[in-house]
């Protein structure tokens, strides 16, 4: 049985960023990875954790920014997000791949 979740972009039937997870070739999970990603002009959208402190904030909205790729709420904190992922440790970001 699919799990669902409800938080903006999380719902059942398709979302983004279920689909992404499902699939590890269309995400990168964490900060370095995100960044890197949005300077080679992969990625079509960014969820946050909702804990994230705030020069991590700050960080990924300005390079979210400068790309034009849409930051979302993730619904989730840093422990769920890495979780929702599937890794044992905390994520701050999940950002889904352009196809």
């Amino acid at each position: 049985m699919e799990k669902c979740l409800a938080g903006e972009g999380l719902s059942c039937g398709g979302s983004t960023m279920v689909e992404a997870v499902r699939d590890p070739k269309s995400r990168v999970v964490g900060l370095k990875q995100t960044l890197r990603a949005l300077q080679q002009d992969r990625v079509s959208v960014v969820y946050l954790a909702n804990d994230v402190d705030e020069h991590i904030r700050r960080k990924i909205s300005t390079a979210c920014a400068e790309r034009g790729v849409e930051l979302k709420p993730a619904g989730m904190g840093q422990r769920e997000l890495g979780a929702f992922c599937g890794i044992e440790v905390g994520a701050a970001v999940l950002a889904v791949l352009r196809s």
